[in-house]
């Protein structure tokens, strides 16, 4: 009898001790097991805007890469479409731009990601134009989800007054899986021209976005703890 009661005060023990880890992983590591493939976009032969020798594809990969490690530190599995300066066309492709994008689109898919964060920079005809914004397609319902948590992100931090936007482009209406274009900022724009070549700021953008993920999946997961006990 004795035994028995000391067995099953190590089984709760255990249970407690395993509990108690799943809660302090969710708070130190709140993307635990989310993975989420970074597109930065342009590269190679694709430039993207441009500004004397400042080309969008640099910068967008240097942000990709400080969102990477902010959000592998927050315990995601971070797949980059491009580490280097390239562009994955094919010679084959005859449209070399289609090419590219479509491979794109492949390995989102193939990388089997919760979701995708396509990184760019705008450019406009007035340099007063500024703001980081966030672009969505409305074929997958979340993907509204997610540019709202990331704009307010932007809003809060970087002071954006710039809204979410629809998208019909060709990458981001040929995909189901969740995900947002964001443009983080306007090379047009000499203020922030200089903050997107500092590191420090692609940093805060990294943070800002990484919070706009956080939030979305914690809304999502809500959403489905409501629903599920709606069922009952």
């Amino acid at each position: 009898m004795l035994k028995r009661k000391i067995k099953s005060i190590i089984i709760i023990t255990i249970i407690v001790l395993l509990s108690s880890l799943d809660l302090i992983s969710a708070k130190t590591l709140p993307l635990l097991g989310i993975v989420i493939t970074i597109d930065p976009g342009h590269g190679g032969r694709d430039p993207g805007t441009m500004y004397n020798s400042i080309k969008e594809k640099d910068l967008n990969l240097e942000i990709s890469k400080a969102l990477e490690k902010e959000l592998t530190k927050n315990g995601a599995i971070v797949y980059m479409i491009r580490t280097s300066d390239i562009d994955l066309s094919s010679i084959y492709d005859s449209k070399k731009k289609r090419g590219d994008l479509y491979r794109r689109l492949l390995k989102i898919k193939e990388n089997k990601s919760d979701l995708y964060l396509s990184i760019h920079i705008n450019w406009y005809k007035s340099s007063a134009h500024k703001g980081a914004e966030v672009l969505y397609n409305s074929i997958n319902k979340n993907n509204k989800l997610l540019a709202e948590a990331i704009m307010y992100e932007f809003k809060t931090n970087q002071k954006s007054k710039r809204e979410i936007k629809k998208t019909n482009l060709y990458m981001y209406k040929n995909i189901t899986t969740p995900g947002v274009l964001i443009e983080t900022g306007y090379l047009s724009n000499p203020t922030e021209r200089r903050l997107l070549q500092s590191e420090s700021y692609q940093k805060e953008l990294a943070k800002s976005i990484t919070n706009g993920v956080k939030n979305y999946l914690k809304a999502i997961n809500e959403e489905s703890n409501l629903n599920t006990n709606l069922s009952f």
